[in-house]
């Protein structure tokens, strides 16, 4: 199944590259399939088309912490749990100031 997904977003990606729910998606897809190091260069894809976005973010820094990579994960969640405050999205913010305290 997720052989299939990641293909159906990869070719997505590849008709209109500059989609980023296209990317995130296919990001998503690949992270769940355990491809982190893929799946990261797609998530900081999205970081980089919106400054305002907080998932790809939060999933990105999930993702360097599974991969043991700390110092990697503790930029793109602090920026992450700045857009939180920001924008208001309590849940979110507990979940980042937990994971940010654990490191």
């Amino acid at each position: 199944m997720s052989a299939d997904r990641i293909a159906r977003f990869q070719a997505l990606v590849a008709a209109q590259p500059d989609n980023p729910l296209f990317r995130f998606s296919l990001a998503q897809a690949l992270d769940a399939a355990g491809s982190l190091d893929k799946a990261a260069d797609h998530y900081r894809q999205c970081c980089a088309a919106r400054a305002d976005w907080m998932m790809p973010r939060i999933l990105l820094g999930k993702l360097e912490l599974r991969a043991d990579r700390p110092t990697l994960a503790l930029p793109v969640l602090t920026e992450a749990l700045e857009l939180a405050v920001l924008q208001h999205h309590e849940e979110p913010e507990a979940e980042l100031r937990a994971l940010l305290a654990g490191l």
